[in-house]
């Protein structure tokens, strides 16, 4: 059977950018289109596979990585701070809440983002919105806002790069499960968290010493195993990058090993969803607390009609205030179906508002708060709760209030370096998995 990859383009297709030059959008995507995949199929059905063992409660997903990352910030100490970070919170999570947990980044292609409105005012001055590193400059500009397709050759590079990176991480050594104190060296006599996270540290070490005496080293403990994700929000790039599997004759998106499709272009009859049913990927979804069951059940006929385990995740962004009250019909109407998604937690994106100084912040407590509805919610219904979905930085940044430090909003202004949207630094993300781990074992 023919799959048309093409079938998309018959449609709406929200969120796009205006392109100035549409030849010059022609020669990049041809471009794209002759370079080597970023990812391989049989590491995007290894994913599915591990998610689907998510979807049958059998283990956990930690997704978590920039808002919108930047091409400033692609270094490669700022990658080993984000996986550091995120290697703690699964350290914390497998082991304080016993269960395994599966490691998906926000990253190598987290470059573009949907927006709320189409221009920006400042001053009087309206210019096109920045839509991400993909499609133009944050400098508030008449030059930096023109959309240039050029800008997606350096997503390919960029996210190659990354790629790169992180598969010698933590296949090199780095990720090595008897480094958990060295990961932790700059970071235990400065955080209430670090010093949390070093005690759990020395529980580790002494269970891996018990296990070496007893002539167990399994390789296992030495490498980790880490999957990249992204918006698939420019559907140009997306297609550009899909090829056809040599083994099996079907089409993956090799931008990522998992992408999804946002809160603002899920509709069912609109491009980005009509995209990702060709693809085999995992593919991720996000609910607002709009939605509505029947919209649900329609995205699991449409995205997974084989009823695949691992291969559909709804991620819920609901704000604290509501996911009580929106989630229990949603999971009750979803489970009655036969169906086995993953249910993941966005805590971050329904809980964002401004502070006085014009900065968009979250408070950690509202973040906290969701991800407890959340895990209550699916308590109540005796169904899994399979991971939590953040926007997080491995650096010290000022961006969300609350945690062990209780940021306030006066402090915002001291670094606050997101491109978008507020990130948790590392000591409110290590918070959050203790708690997170805490939340689990009273679910399990």
């Amino acid at each position: 059977m023919t799959i048309d990859l093409d079938s998309w383009r018959n449609l709406p297709a929200a969120q796009q950018p205006d392109w100035p030059d549409v030849d010059e959008l022609a020669r990049v995507v041809a471009e794209l289109e002759t370079l080597p995949p970023l990812v391989f199929a049989g590491e995007c059905d290894q994913l599915k596979q591990r998610l689907g063992a998510v979807a049958r409660g059998e283990a956990f997903l930690l997704q978590g990585g920039d808002c919108a990352e930047t091409f400033a910030a692609n270094s490669a100490d700022n990658l080993r701070n984000k996986l550091k970070t995120l290697l703690q919170m699964a350290v914390v999570l497998t082991y304080a809440a016993s269960i395994p947990v599966v490691k998906v980044g926000r990253i190598a292609g987290q470059y573009a983002k949907p927006r709320s409105k189409p221009v920006e005012v400042r001053d009087g001055v309206e210019l096109p919105v920045y839509r991400g590193d993909a499609v133009n400059g944050l400098e508030f500009t008449p030059e930096a806002r023109v959309p240039d397709p050029k800008r997606l050759l350096k997503v390919y590079h960029a996210s190659a790069a990354t790629l790169n990176l992180a598969r010698a991480f933590t296949t090199g050594g780095y990720a090595d499960l008897r480094q958990v104190h060295a990961w932790n060296q700059d970071f235990v006599k400065e955080s209430p968290a670090g010093e949390r996270y070093e005690r759990l540290a020395g529980e580790i070490d002494r269970a891996l010493a018990f296990m070496r005496a007893c002539g167990a080293d399994p390789e296992e403990f030495h490498t980790v195993e880490f999957y990249s994700s992204h918006e698939a929000l420019i559907l140009e790039y997306e297609r550009a990058l899909t090829r056809i599997d040599s083994r099996t004759g079907l089409p993956y998106d090799t931008s990522a090993h998992m992408v999804w499709v946002g809160e603002r272009t899920r509709d069912l009859n609109g491009a980005h969803i009509e995209f990702v049913s060709k693809i085999r990927n995992p593919i991720g979804v996000k609910l607002g607390p709009k939605t509505s069951p029947e919209h649900a059940l329609a995205l699991i006929d449409k995205l997974d009609p084989e009823r695949e385990p691992g291969r559909l995740t709804f991620i819920t962004r609901m704000g604290a205030d509501k996911i009580r009250d929106v989630l229990p019909a949603l999971v009750e109407k979803v489970t009655a179906s036969g169906a086995q998604v993953c249910w993941v937690c966005d805590p971050m994106h329904g809980n964002t508002y401004e502070a006085p100084s014009g900065h968009k912040t979250r408070r950690f407590d509202d973040v906290l708060d969701e991800v407890k509805g959340f895990f209550e919610v699916h308590r109540e219904l005796g169904t899994h709760p399979g991971g939590i979905h953040i926007e997080l930085t491995g650096d010290d940044v000022t961006e969300c209030v609350g945690g062990g430090f209780d940021l306030v909003e006066d402090d915002l202004h001291t670094r606050y370096e997101s491109a978008c949207d507020p990130r948790l630094n590392r000591s409110q993300s290590l918070d959050l998995a203790f708690l997170v781990a805490e939340m689990y074992r009273e679910t399990a």
